[in-house]
């Protein structure tokens, strides 16, 4: 079982290693650049090779990018379609530099142009980052908790993306965003069916990461906000059975809060306490 954090880069990418070791992390997610800005600075040669040393120094692996929070690939609106292909674009080439081999990113909004243009921007997208490199690292598909325009809250939504992209793409599996959207992770035989759906509609073998978060809206809430590991309304039984199940055979980064309830130990604590009473 490899279990994670997302991690900070304060002070340089290199550091989030040693990050992740503290946390006794087995993999763990980073952002490789401001996440709230357009503008990336230019990664460092000294630190890229601090990076890749520490790394393979380690036994972490694998490691996932997460891309900024500004990018929106299914925006009508050109100017920020554009800038988020751009975003996209610097992100794979951090990446190949980084040796990272996968790329998280959310699919965003159709801000009121409908499902089928949102589609079409983010698959032409996807396309031509395909055609312009050779060898680029794994785009996963992260699920969103369905609020007002987002794209890909279903297995059948990011099921029709992926047709249309050329190249390979898997998908980031986000418990809280799935919860919020509708798919019960609560008791053995919610999580049953909601894993054989995904195997149905998407293949289980394209499932490649994991977002361990409990959720603090109710089932079918569309409420984008994690919890602590068991405190919110997927709750201990739901991630004992999560922890029991397929889910578990995939790489697992959490995204948890860090405030006067927990860290970011507690919560590695919490979930390894669950996976030691499956």
């Amino acid at each position: 079982m490899k279990i994670g954090f997302h991690v900070s880069i304060k002070g340089g990418v290199d550091k989030t290693v040693e990050r992740a070791e503290e946390l006794g992390c087995d993999t763990f997610q980073m952002f490789t650049r401001n996440p709230r800005m357009w503008k990336a600075r230019e990664l460092e040669e000294s630190e890229i090779n601090k990076f890749k040393e520490k790394l393979r120094g380690s036994s972490i692996s694998p490691v996932f990018s997460h891309m900024p929070y500004l990018s929106n690939l299914a925006s009508p609106q050109e100017e920020v379609y554009q800038k988020s292909c751009d975003a996209l674009r610097e992100e794979v080439r951090r990446c190949i530099l980084l040796e990272v081999p996968y790329i998280v990113t959310h699919l965003g909004s159709h801000l009121g142009s409908g499902k089928e243009e949102g589609a079409k921007n983010i698959s032409n997208a996807l396309n031509q980052i395909h055609e312009e490199f050779e060898s680029s690292p794994m785009m996963l598909l992260e699920n969103t908790s369905g609020k007002s325009h987002d794209m890909g809250s279903t297995f059948q939504e990011l099921k029709e993306i992926i047709d249309k992209v050329d190249s390979k793409l898997g998908v980031c599996f986000d418990t809280c965003h799935a919860f919020a959207r509708g798919y019960d992770l609560r008791t053995g035989q919610d999580l049953d069916n909601v894993i054989n759906t995904f195997d149905k509609t998407i293949g289980i073998e394209n499932l490649h990461l994991i977002h361990l978060n409990d959720s603090k809206g109710e089932l079918d809430s569309r409420l984008d906000r994690h919890q602590h590991i068991g405190l919110g309304a997927i709750g201990e039984e739901g991630f004992r059975n999560i922890l029991d199940s397929k889910l578990a055979e995939k790489p697992m980064i959490m995204e948890t809060p860090i405030d006067d309830t927990r860290g970011d130990e507690e919560n590695m604590s919490k979930v390894l306490e669950l996976a030691n009473h499956v």
